[in-house]
């Protein structure tokens, strides 16, 4: 039976089904939900990050399609997750109609249901709002990897996919606050289009892009 609590009201597809800058800062507050066999964790998105496909040269679409971003150049509301850097994986949502390739990387939020599995998963965390504060960290808390690459964060049935993205209770306007991405580098290193509520200590420490130096031998 549907539920009649409005702030679980699953998004409908066509809430991603706008430009990618639209999406983003409308994704903080939202619910995800990530219901596996071995139990659900849900996960208020505080912090995101907006990727315009081949109008952003930070995008993983912005050269075109792979068979590592396919996902990308789907429907909206799907899952497109990546591995980066030989051992963590991201999370994001695809936006905008199908082959516009734009998408919103979940970078951080406050775990709300399912905590003691998330610390299981993240045993590393000394203190709960480090559960899922950075886009590595969510995946291990959520325990999403490369194999939900895909999956339907809209779907129909919710038998169909792990994955729901609920209402939620999104922040007042004046809390919402972007800058820019963390990480990217050469143009669109100063594009503020990385989103978050202010004040809340889930949102994870802003980097720049440091370029990788080879260690001497």
């Amino acid at each position: 039976m549907p539920s009649t609590d409005p702030l679980r009201t699953p998004l409908p597809r066509d809430f991603f089904d706008r430009p990618v800058l639209e999406v983003a800062p409308d994704l903080l507050g939202r619910t995800l939900v990530c219901a596996f066999p071995e139990g659900t964790v849900e996960l208020r998105l505080t912090e995101v990050e907006a990727y315009d496909g081949p109008n952003d040269p930070g995008s993983h679409a912005y050269r075109g399609r792979t068979t590592r971003n396919a996902v990308m150049f789907g429907e909206p509301g799907h899952v497109y997750v990546y591995f980066t850097y030989g051992m963590h994986f991201c999370m994001n949502l695809v936006c905008g109609p199908p082959g516009t390739a734009s998408g919103v990387l979940l970078r951080a939020g406050e775990i709300t249901a399912g905590v003691e599995l998330a610390r299981k998963r993240r045993p590393a965390a000394r203190k709960d709002t480090e559960l899922a504060q950075g886009p590595a960290r969510m995946t291990l808390a959520l325990g999403v990897d490369r194999a939900h690459d895909g999956a339907d964060a809209c779907p129909a049935d919710p038998a169909d996919s792990p994955f729901r993205m609920l209402t939620g209770s999104p922040p007042l306007p004046g809390l919402v606050l972007s800058g820019p991405r963390t990480g990217v580098s050469g143009a669109g290193a100063d594009t503020p289009w990385r989103y978050w509520i202010e004040g809340d200590p889930t949102v994870s420490p802003y980097r720049p892009h440091s370029p990788r130096r080879r260690t001497a031998r």
